[in-house]
Formats: C-alpha cells, structure tokens, sequence
C-alpha cells in the first residue's frame, strides 16, 4: 500500500506539471509515449491520408472522444512541388487547421506529422539531388507547423549502391534531414514545441508490401541498439545533441504487412525479443508501419509490446471504397428503372483512370488482367487511393450522392450493402444519408485503433 500510495502521489505531482505546461499536441504525445513505457497501455494512431471523407471522419472522432489527432502526410502526398495531391505542406496544414476550426476541434488535439520524409519522391535521381530536395520538404513542414518528423532515407537513389545503402549512410542522411529540420525551426523563433523524430533503417515500403513474398522478418534485438549506436553518432557528428533528446521512436518490422491479396498477422512470441530491446532505451517506443488490416487483438497486444504509434492509411480510403461503392449497388436498386436520371458509374469511372495512368498501381499487382482489373479496385493495398481525386471519378460520385439525395433510402437496402451502418441507424446513432454513411463506415476503422490504444471517450 505504501508503495501504491507513492506512485499515486507522483502521478498527481506529473498531472499538476502537466496542466502548468502549455497544453499542445506534442506535450499530449509525450504523455502518451510515457504512460505506455510505464504501464505498457495507452497508445496513439497516426492517420496517414490526405483524403477528404477520411480527414473528415478522423476529425469528427477525435471530437467526439477528445482524443489526440494524429494526422500525417507522406513525401509523396505532399511536398514543395505538390506532391500528388497537389498540396504544398503550408496549404496541406492550412486545409486541415481550417476544417478542424470549424467543427470546434482544439489545436491541443491536432498533431500534424510528416511520414516517410526523405529522399523516397526522387529515389530516380542521384542522391546529392534526392536529398536537397528532401532537405527542402523537412524545412518546409516545419515551417507549416508539422510537430512529428518521420527521418527516412531508407531507400537508395539512383547512383547508390545496389541492392541496399549502409545503415551509416542512411543515419548520416537522416542526420542532415534532422538538421535541416533544427533550422527551420530556429527561423520561426517559435514559441512552441520543437518538433520530435522518429528514426529507424528497416523501414516498411510506403503503402504496403510490393509482393506477395511471404510474411516479414521481424527486426532482432542486436539491430535495434546499433541502430541507436549508429544514429546518435551521426546525430552528435552534427552538433544535434538536443535533437536526439527529442526522438521518441523508432520504425522497426515487427512482422506485421500486407500484400494485395495476404495481411501478415502480428506474432506477439516472435516480436517478444523486440519488444524488450526498448529495456535499454528509456522514453523510446516503437512506431509500427503497415497496421492496416490487423484484428483488434493484435493491434492491442502491438501498443502493450510498446508498439505505442499505430499508423494506419490504406484501410481508411479501403473503408471508403466499401462505402461508395455499396452506396452505388443502393442507387442501382433506387433508379436503374427511372427515366430521366442516369446511374453513376464510379467503379467505371475509377478503372479508366487507373488505365489510363497505371503509375501508381503497375509494380504493385501481377497475374491474368481479370485478377488485376479486380485487385486495382479491391486490392488490400488499395492503389485505387491515388485516383479518387481524377475529375472523371469526382464527377461520378457527385452524381452518386446527388441521386441518393433525392428520395430517402429504404432500410432493407442498407441492410443489404451497410450491415454495419444499418445497427447504427436502427440504434439512433446515424442518419440516413449518403455522406454520413461513408463517414461511419470510415470511423468503424478508426473504433479498432482508438480502442487498441485504450482511447475513452471523454466525459
């Protein structure tokens, strides 16, 4: 009982300090981190797209729950050339600091996070080109406010040896991102948190699995202190001692991925020696890549084995190609008989513009063109993201939702294609129509990492 006495005491003197701090997001995340080094509960999920319907459903559930929003965004989502969501990281900041005003979100609850920024964009140049350009991508997120920086510069550039760089190559160009990072900052003359890094060599694909090889090798303990060993030094080499102070995790392979068609389920026996490697690294937790589609169960056993940050991404717009394209099996039952209104043809829509720029989905699927037609729409990785924002693919779900609208949708029909939205409805908790039906569907993702991470909604 003393002893139980003593940690309650502390635990009210850390709360107290807490609420002298000025309550940000970063001040929120370290909390977080701490409480699960300690405790090995509580955890957060990092929501990587840059979608309109799931920024709008990852919002409206940390309202809900007054839970830390974890947003980020990739190299490739955005960065000083656009990206291809054609978002520079200031208008990208903006956009989500103005929807999260106007719903009433507190800029304590809004963390913004860069992922996988480094090199990955120009990977097809030289490296010296690859990363003044990466340099160029981390000053620019700092300077539109992003508070978490992913250093990755894991991939090889096009003069880099094959097939793979050094760890001291990769930690020595983390270093310089890390740097740059430092004096974007310094310009601000901020008074808010300094950003916090994550690190790590053994960094997953952006976007999943390129094939279907067969579930990862989980990291062993020995690579996670050399990796530490190998960073620090560089970090040091460049006058960053008070930045290494502020990395608070490291990417590793727990053995967890998906493929097109497979989801590499979390071992929790295998990832045992990793989980406790940490032991010789206080205030450090392991930020876990590839989530996406792991049961509840594993994604819990993940943040108690001090997988403390869940990023998840192609299961949220997976999510969303449920949702339209069962409101499209709804609208066909509605009005594939009335005159005057024409069907939306979305799923036509998305398969011409994936055919006419097979970019973002050609390395990632192999087979007969009847299995790629079928995994370019439903594919685990779900390259169709890439092409939602295409004009021809808007326009057909403008139509989509705009002929929902006009009569009211029969219960046995979202009973049919929504299961999930339909308990919701029959239970009082939803409304019947069209945008907030997608945006539940999205937010059902979202419960399974929000009650993995021991999230409760507020009082």
């Amino acid at each position: 009982m003393p002893q139980s006495g003593g940690r309650e005491r502390d635990r009210l003197q850390r709360d107290m300090v807490l609420k002298r701090t000025k309550d940000d997001a970063v001040t929120r995340l370290r909390e977080i981190l701490r409480t699960n080094r300690e405790s090995r509960t509580g955890g957060t999920y990092a929501v990587c797209s840059s979608h309109p319907a799931v920024i709008a459903a990852a919002l409206q559930r940390s309202l809900a729950d007054g839970s830390l929003l974890h947003l980020e965004s990739t190299s490739s989502q955005v960065n000083q050339f656009g990206g291809y969501t054609k978002s520079t990281p200031s208008q990208f900041a903006q956009w989500i600091h103005s929807k999260a005003k106007t719903i009433g979100l507190p800029a304590s609850q809004l963390l913004l996070g860069g992922d996988h920024l480094g090199p990955f964009p120009w990977r097809n140049e030289d490296s010296a080109t690859a990363m003044a350009k990466a340099c160029g991508l981390v000053r620019d997120c700092v300077a539109a406010g992003y508070q978490k920086i992913h250093l990755d510069t894991s991939m090889g550039c096009a003069d880099d040896p094959k097939p793979a760089i050094s760890e001291r190559t990769i930690a020595s160009r983390a270093a310089r991102l890390c740097h740059a990072a430092e004096e974007a900052y310094r310009e601000l003359r901020s008074d808010s948190h300094q950003p916090v890094y994550v690190i790590g060599t053994e960094v997953p694909t952006p976007g999943g699995e390129m094939q279907e090889t067969g579930a990862p090798v989980v990291t062993r303990a020995d690579d996670v202190h050399r990796t530490f060993e190998v960073f620090q030094h560089a970090f040091l080499k460049l006058g960053l001692d008070a930045a290494w102070e502020r990395v608070i995790a490291l990417v590793v392979q727990p053995g967890v991925e998906f493929g097109s068609n497979s989801i590499f389920e979390y071992d929790r026996a295998k990832a045992a020696p990793l989980s406790a490697a940490l032991e010789s690294h206080p205030g450090i937790v392991y930020e876990a890549h590839s989530s996406d589609y792991q049961t509840q169960q594993a994604l819990t056993y993940m943040v108690e084995d001090h997988f403390a940050i869940l990023k998840v991404g192609p299961w949220l717009t997976f999510a969303y190609r449920e949702a339209v394209l069962a409101l499209s099996a709804v609208e066909r039952e509605l009005h594939q008989n009335t005159s005057g209104r024409r069907i939306s043809e979305v799923r036509e829509a998305l398969e011409e513009a994936m055919l006419q720029d097979p970019t973002h989905w050609r390395p990632y699927y192999q087979g007969e063109d009847q299995e790629l037609r079928r995994d370019r729409a439903y594919a685990y990785s779900d390259r169709c993201r890439y092409y939602w924002h295409h004009p021809g693919v808007q326009q057909e779900i403008t139509r989509l939702i705009d002929n929902l609208s006009t009569r009211p949708i029969p219960l046995t029909l979202i009973s049919q294609f929504l299961p999930l939205e339909y308990q919701a409805v029959r239970a009082g908790a939803l409304q019947v129509l069209p945008e907030q039906l997608v945006q539940h569907h999205i937010r059902n993702v979202l419960a399974v990492y929000a009650d993995a991470c021991s999230v409760k909604r507020s009082a």
